[in-house]
């Protein structure tokens, strides 16, 4: 089976997926990889320890950050503790969030003048808030799916273009 995932992702394209993880900075720019690169670094699987650094980045406890990305904490942290990478599940939806301060950094940068901005830490705050489009729920509550994701994802885009208030 091995043999297979070897196959199925070309050495260079794995060792630029391990790449993007490493380091709290480079998450972010996961928002900006080419699609092949995102889908081969979510099939490698990311460090499970990339979750605490991501609760960390956004000011977020990491059991609110686990809770609403639906992830089980015995089973992050065993994976920490293992130094495992997360499954293709487990990392899309960390990756999610990465996706989605990436989203948000870029935004600031072409509304405007990014200095002094934490778009790690906005995204915890907007996540945490009720929204009317949400029917009152938060975009935290819907983290733990994809298409939930997308959700929020588009929410957030019609914010910026004023589609939304």
């Amino acid at each position: 089976m091995s043999d297979f995932k070897t196959l199925e992702k070309p050495a260079p394209v794995r060792k630029a997926a391990a790449a993007k993880t490493e380091g709290r900075g480079s998450m972010t720019n996961f928002y900006q990889d080419d699609p092949q690169t995102r889908i081969a670094t979510i099939r490698s699987g990311i460090p499970a320890s990339i979750v605490g650094e991501l609760s960390s980045t956004m000011g977020m406890s990491k059991e609110l950050l686990l809770g609403s990305l639906g992830l089980s904490r015995a089973t992050i942290s065993r994976k920490e503790k293992d130094e495992a990478t997360l499954s293709k599940d487990e990392s899309e939806r960390v990756l999610g969030i990465a996706t989605l301060i990436g989203k948000v950094q870029a935004m600031v940068e072409e509304s405007g003048d990014p200095t002094g901005f934490n778009p790690a830490h906005w995204v915890a705050d907007w996540l945490a808030k009720p929204l009317p489009a949400l029917g009152g729920a938060t975009p935290a509550s819907y983290m733990d799916t994809f298409e939930g994701q997308k959700l929020v994802t588009e929410l957030l885009s019609m914010s910026q273009s004023g589609a939304y208030a």
